[in-house]
């Protein structure tokens, strides 16, 4: 500090003295703000992780339905569906015969209404779940008569058809978890009057790639309409890796399997499975397979 700048201090201080000697209050000069307790604790807080709404399934209603459960004692229908799942998951992770683009993106179909496909969705998730290597979502696509969350006895809400809707809406609020560990349950949505077009938009496109993608392990299911008696199906069908169509034995003509066949020529990977087929060893009904008469569902 140079001479001039100490003189200017020392006379400043002397000043100040003789202002207070003479009664003029000199405010102190104020101390730096601290911030008080109720600032520090205004501070926003990271928002909480988005946790999905727990749901409860009967499984022993389900069971006695004829629906897989993951806890039951060995069955022939799950050991049927043991034999279903294999090849569609070797297509999903990317372990078939050739590449799959969306493979874990499968959709359960039929021809015609009342041939079991929904009975089929269900079954099938139920025993991708008992999977050690991988989860499963299952989707009641059937936005024209949708019979998913009815079966599972699970409440409807907001879902798939809303998510296309309103792409700001987060998939965890919307999906399900249930009590089977590795499955959640996604509804089919508010009821719209042009489902059709918005399965068919870009938005739709977009949400099963975040879908597919999102989780690496997760296989998706969906439950659509009846490929011959509502467009919606033909839409979706045109985003899956892998269709499952499901057939009555003895009951669907021959030519209404091969116009549904004609609507899903572009998807990569085509199933059928013949439900109810007769065999003659035990004249009971299965998948290629003998298992007592199942009530149908779809």
């Amino acid at each position: 500090m140079n001479k001039d700048m100490s003189s200017l201090i020392e006379q400043a201080a002397h000043r100040m003295a003789q202002l207070r000697e003479a009664g003029v209050d000199i405010p102190q000069s104020p101390a730096r703000a601290q911030p008080s307790p109720l600032t520090a604790s205004a501070q926003p807080e990271p928002p909480p992780a988005v946790l999905s709404r727990r749901v409860e399934i009967d499984l022993v209603a389900l069971a006695s339905a004829g629906i897989v459960s993951p806890n039951a004692p060995r069955s022939q229908i799950a050991d049927q569906f043991r034999v279903i799942k294999r090849p569609l998951i070797a297509n999903a992770q990317g372990k078939g015969a050739a590449a799959v683009a969306n493979g874990n993106l499968i959709v359960v179909t039929s021809a015609l209404a009342g041939e079991g496909k929904t009975f089929t969705a269900i079954n099938l998730a139920m025993s991708i779940a008992t999977e050690l290597d991988c989860t499963v979502m299952l989707v009641d696509a059937d936005v024209s008569c949708p019979s998913v969350m009815r079966v599972l006895g699970l409440p409807a809400g907001p879902g798939l058809l809303d998510m296309v809707q309103d792409e700001t809406l987060n998939m965890a609020d919307l999906m399900l978890r249930t009590n089977i560990d590795k499955l959640t349950v996604l509804s089919s949505g508010t009821p719209h009057p042009r489902a059709t077009e918005l399965l068919a938009s870009d938005a739709m496109t977009r949400l099963l790639d975040d879908m597919a993608r999102r989780y690496p392990d997760r296989i998706i299911v969906f439950d659509s309409p009846p490929l011959l008696l509502a467009t919606e199906s033909q839409a979706l069908a045109s985003h899956m890796g892998q269709v499952v169509m499901v057939v009555q034995a003895e009951k669907t003509p021959q030519a209404k399997v091969m116009e549904a066949l004609s609507t899903i020529e572009s998807c990569p990977v085509k199933l059928m499975l013949l439900n109810q087929a007769r065999t003659t060893a035990t004249a009971g009904y299965g998948y290629g397979y003998s298992y007592g008469s199942e009530p149908q569902l779809a």
